[in-house]
């Protein structure tokens, strides 16, 4: 049976999906058989995965980083239970990649709760015939109490996984003490009892400043501090919009030197969806990406993007009643519409109340690319390559691309089109449009975009480098703080293995 370890933390967006894929790195890069898992997501970022039976399927994309981290084929097994949020208190319920239903939370805890937590179970028991070591991560603080009776992702994971917990603080946004000692304090008796450490992450400066503090709280709660690791983005994909500016507010990450930089603007949809396909653009030297807020000016990024979104409709009236389609209509830099994003730029989109609940069929799009979109119940959900015949926008790639798709809709081209990137997708001028999620992972699409950008902007680019480092091995630095002798305790036969590998 494999060694199941819990990462929990106090609150969202501590770092438990980074240490998790650190983890699961260092562990894998010395013969250990280690796979992720989540028992329930929430997160509108997902990718196209395979599921149990073969067929495609959907899964949060943290599990799928971490499954990358760990060297094994991402599943659905990694994320049974997804809930994608599309406002109004609403969620799409997704069980082993297969999309159920639209649920309000009381709803899906009256109706479905049974369903997911049998699903989760069964996900963790075929992880665990297939492998040594389980690295389960929790989902928000482990110490909601008003949830301990239905916290599929922590709680009941902890019991059905037989899972050891180490349990993480972010000591950057203040009162990490507090929360360490208050969680722990929450805590169902025989959850507490599974605490076997501690980790604090995102610290700056000099940590022995953090001993007498770690001293009382190890005093207090006989629970050890086993690692303080200090503050790096390793550049993973993140899990939800708590990293995204909110709705009104604009910011910018990549590339902040004092050289010359190209700044790629991706337009802040109020139901933003898969903004982790613009994260490998903020990875190359040169370049920043700014994420704009509806009401925004334009005119100070060098290229346009409109990504993805859980309600393309209601988005797609936002940005109308805001004035966006007369912005985008008069930028002069190259425009990329990913999926929803794609679906706006064309002509129309009918069928719009499969989607939305507007009362009419049809709605308009904002006419940059001459296709038509018609919205199906059934949803797209698939890996796909295809080869490139780079113009627009990503003028002079060539070769092949692979990403996924995740849609309702079909585009179809109203006259004769270039279409570079396979049947879904449309370029007209300047302006491109694909269903392809993942298009930025590939390096030949992406540095075409970026010389495309950088030429039509006016930038030399031949003064930055041309490299970056793994993401998943900067994440394995940063556990590399965590103690060896809690390793030995915590998975004796791991480190086994490890010893031996060296």
């Amino acid at each position: 049976m494999a060694t199941t370890l819990l990462v929990a933390g106090t609150a969202s967006h501590v770092g438990k999906s980074t240490v998790v894929a650190g983890l699961a790195r260092l562990l894998a890069s010395h013969g250990v058989d280690v796979a992720p898992f989540k028992g329930q997501n929430m997160s509108n970022n997902a990718r196209a995965v395979l599921t149990p039976n073969g067929s495609w399927g959907e899964m949060g994309v943290s599990q799928y980083v971490q499954a990358r981290a760990a060297d094994v084929a991402p599943t659905t097994d990694h994320n049974p239970v997804l809930l994608k949020p599309r406002g109004d208190s609403e969620s799409q319920l997704v069980i082993d990649g297969q999309a159920v239903g639209h649920y309000e939370a009381g709803t899906y805890y009256e109706t479905h709760w049974d369903d997911t937590r049998k699903a989760a179970k069964r996900a963790h028991a075929r992880l665990a015939e297939d492998h040594d070591v389980i690295l389960a991560e929790g989902a928000g603080s482990i110490a909601e109490i008003n949830l301990h009776d239905r916290d599929l992702a922590n709680i009941e994971t902890a019991r059905f996984a037989d899972a050891s917990i180490l349990l993480v603080g972010d000591i950057e946004r203040g009162g990490a003490f507090a929360s360490l000692y208050g969680t722990l304090e929450l805590l169902p008796a025989d959850i507490r009892r599974r605490v076997e450490g501690i980790v604090i992450t995102k610290f700056r400066g000099d940590p022995d400043l953090l001993d007498p503090g770690i001293d009382e709280l190890e005093a207090k709660t006989g629970v050890p501090v086993v690692g303080v690791l200090p503050y790096d983005d390793p550049g993973l994909p993140a899990e939800d919009s708590v990293s995204l500016p909110a709705e009104g507010n604009r910011k910018t990450v990549g590339e902040d030197s004092q050289t010359e930089t190209v700044t790629v603007g991706v337009v802040r949809l109020p139901h933003i969806s898969n903004f982790t396909d613009f994260e490998p653009l903020a990875r190359v030297p040169g370049v920043q990406v700014t994420y704009l807020p509806v009401e925004a000016e334009f005119g100070a990024v060098d290229a346009l993007v409109l990504p993805g979104t859980k309600n393309t409709v209601d988005d797609l009236l936002a940005l109308r009643e805001a004035g966006v389609g007369e912005a985008v209509a008069s930028f002069s830099g190259p425009i990329v519409g990913i999926c929803g994003g794609y679906q706006m730029l064309g002509e129309q989109i009918t069928n719009a109340g499969i989607e939305s609940t507007v009362d009419r069929d049809t709605v308009s799009g904002f006419g940059l690319l001459p296709v038509k979109t018609r919205f199906q119940r059934e949803k797209r959900v698939q890996e796909a390559t295809v080869s490139v015949d780079g113009t627009g926008p990503i003028n002079g790639a060539t070769g092949s691309v692979t990403g996924y798709e995740i849609h309702m809709g079909q585009s179809e081209p109203l006259s004769t089109i270039s279409q570079p990137l396979g049947e879904q997708s449309a370029v007209h001028g300047s302006v491109l449009g694909t269903y392809l999620h993942g298009l930025f992972e590939n390096r030949n699409v992406r540095s075409a975009f970026v010389e495309t950008v950088a030429n039509q902007a006016g930038v030399d680019r031949s003064t930055h480098p041309s490299t970056h480092h793994s993401p998943y091995d900067r994440a394995r630095d940063l556990v590399t703080e965590i103690e060896q002798e809690w390793f030995e305790t915590v998975f004796p036969e791991a480190v086994t293995d490890m010893e031996a590998s060296r």
